[in-house]
């Protein structure tokens, strides 16, 4: 049975992370402990082994921090969940169906589109000793995540009818599409769909769950702690515990990495990651392609003047995409092209790159009767790079005669209140990195919320068609066209996509095998 990790020692580190926002890495570095963890390191070329606690910061939501990953939007939430709960599966582009499947062993599609059977892997169990069945999952899909304030778990409601959604027996559950679609195994299997058991109203520590991990310990902005599952089907995890905390500034969470606080930092800075290059105790470890983050400005079409293309327009050709990657990223980044899932098979390769033309950006706002508009971009430090990226977007705009400003809200607070951000008129936002049509089903189509007014249904209906069709080749052509439109009247700008710039001490392998890199799971994990 794997070790019980110390209350108290939790405590007491989670506050001394909270400290660093106030006073620097220094702190971290003269609190380094040698409790669970920091004692179990090996030295560098030893073998990985089973046990040992791996400890890891992110930036978390602060007090806001909710057990309720369904309604949770910052990083940790979901990180914290994935530890926790098990998923239905993950994306993975070398598996036969395109994911690698969790709590379910397989998905059959009908002949006709019509209807998805979840085939539930038999043997799970729940930590109460309860076995997972085909109603759980149901409830889980239509009881809570339809019922979520994010897109993101709205994505299954969006596409299957719930309403009639059935278990046929304790393993298979079939899913009613609300229209013909090909990609379903895509939505359901992107590793944000955790199982909770039938019933589960609250989350609360002590709740049965089916994650690699049980939750011992959870304080809202400290962070949480983990023990091993040792009856999790499949990977019985390598650890015998984790801890995730919760430490938003990235400076602290590097400076907690290199004074041996912790094993793992998620998404640091481009700045504090250069600082990182020699240090010979840890190594950075980049998410790769299509795993990158697309950093966006999006224009409310519901707000005067960005109702008119040629404002829209203009704001896309104000934007030094190349410097931003140059100055924000130090040259690790792409270039963006106004599209979100560069590097997924669906994602429309051959549109023109869209220009730097100030000049003409100022001509268009004149043309639309706008120039010397004034605008407010709201952002806040979701992600490095956004804050970063918002002060020179405004730069650009001003050089075009707009009169700009950039508001900054604390860290995990942007998306808090997701109706209030669907109506700035000028947002921030980053892109998970999932497919093309899958991204515009959920954050674009019909209007949704996270559309910023976009109502285009001719689009909406090629998205449809690309969706219903099992000829790739045909999908790929319809979808190219949706994206097409959205490129030339879209309302989003998207310069940039950027890896998560990701720290690990030496020695520590694994991460990266549970995939969705920008959200990892530690389930794999080994500490040296």
């Amino acid at each position: 049975m794997s070790r019980q990790i110390d209350r108290r020692a939790f405590l007491r580190r989670g506050a001394a992370a909270a400290g660093a926002l106030a006073v620097g890495p220094g702190l971290l570095a003269a609190c380094s402990t040698d409790e669970t963890g920091a004692d179990a390191k090996a030295g560098d070329g030893s073998s990985s082994r089973s046990g040992g606690t791996l400890r890891a910061a992110f930036v978390g939501g602060g007090a806001a921090e909710s057990l309720d990953f369904f309604n949770g939007p910052s990083a940790l939430d979901l990180v914290r969940a994935r530890a926790w709960h098990g998923t239905l599966g993950n994306l993975d582009p070398s598996g036969p169906d395109g994911v690698r499947y969790g709590v379910l062993k397989g998905i059959d599609i009908s002949d006709d589109l019509s209807a998805y059977t979840l085939h539930v892997r038999p043997g799970v169990r729940f930590t109460d000793g309860s076995t997972l069945t085909a109603a759980d999952v149901l409830h889980s899909l239509s009881g809570l995540a339809a019922r979520s304030k994010l897109p993101v778990y709205r994505l299954a409601a969006a596409n299957f009818d719930l309403a009639h959604a059935r278990a046929e027996g304790d393993l298979k559950v079939v899913l009613p599409t609300l229209r013909p679609i090909a990609d379903g195994r895509m939505i359901l299997c992107q590793g944000n769909f955790l199982v909770v058991k039938d019933g589960t109203k609250t989350f609360r520590k002590g709740m049965p769950s089916c994650g690699p991990f049980r939750l011992t310990e959870f304080s809202a902005g400290q962070g949480s702690a983990f023990e091993r599952y040792d009856d999790h089907y499949g990977h019985v995890p390598r650890l015998d515990g984790l801890e995730l905390r919760s430490i938003a500034d990235s400076t602290a969470r590097a400076g907690a990495l290199t004074s041996g606080e912790i094993d793992f930092a998620h998404d640091l800075s481009p700045v504090t990651a250069r600082t990182l290059g020699d240090n010979g105790k840890v190594e950075l470890v980049p998410t790769e392609s299509p795993y990158v983050v697309g950093l966006s400005f999006q224009m409310n079409m519901s707000a005067k003047p960005f109702d008119d293309p040629r404002v829209r327009e203009a704001f896309k050709l104000a934007v030094d995409r190349q410097a931003m990657v140059e100055t924000v990223f130090y040259g690790n980044a792409q270039v963006g092209n106004d599209l979100p899932s560069m590097g997924f098979p669906d994602y429309a390769e051959g549109l023109p790159q869209r220009a730097h033309d100030p000049e003409r950006a100022r001509a268009l706002l004149k043309e639309a009767g706008a120039d010397g508009m004034k605008v407010t971009l709201t952002t806040g430090p979701e992600t490095p790079g956004m804050v970063e990226m918002a002060t020179l977007f405004v730069e650009d705009l001003k050089k075009i005669g707009v009169r700009a400003s950039v508001r900054e809200l604390p860290a995990g607070q942007l998306y808090a209140d997701f109706p209030a951000y669907a109506a700035l008129p000028l947002a921030g936002s980053y892109q998970m990195p999932i497919p093309a049509l899958s991204t515009y089903q959920m954050s674009t189509a019909g209007g949704s919320p996270s559309a910023f007014g976009w109502k285009e249904s001719a689009t909406d209906s090629l998205v449809a068609k690309a969706r219903a069709e099992s000829d790739r080749a045909e999908a790929k052509k319809l979808g190219t066209q949706a994206q097409r439109t959205r490129w030339e009247d879209g309302n989003q700008v998207l310069p940039v996509f950027k890896p998560n710039l990701n720290a690990q001490a030496k020695g520590v392998t694994g991460i990266r095998d549970d995939l969705f890199e920008q959200f990892p799971g530690f389930s794999q994990a080994s500490l040296a």
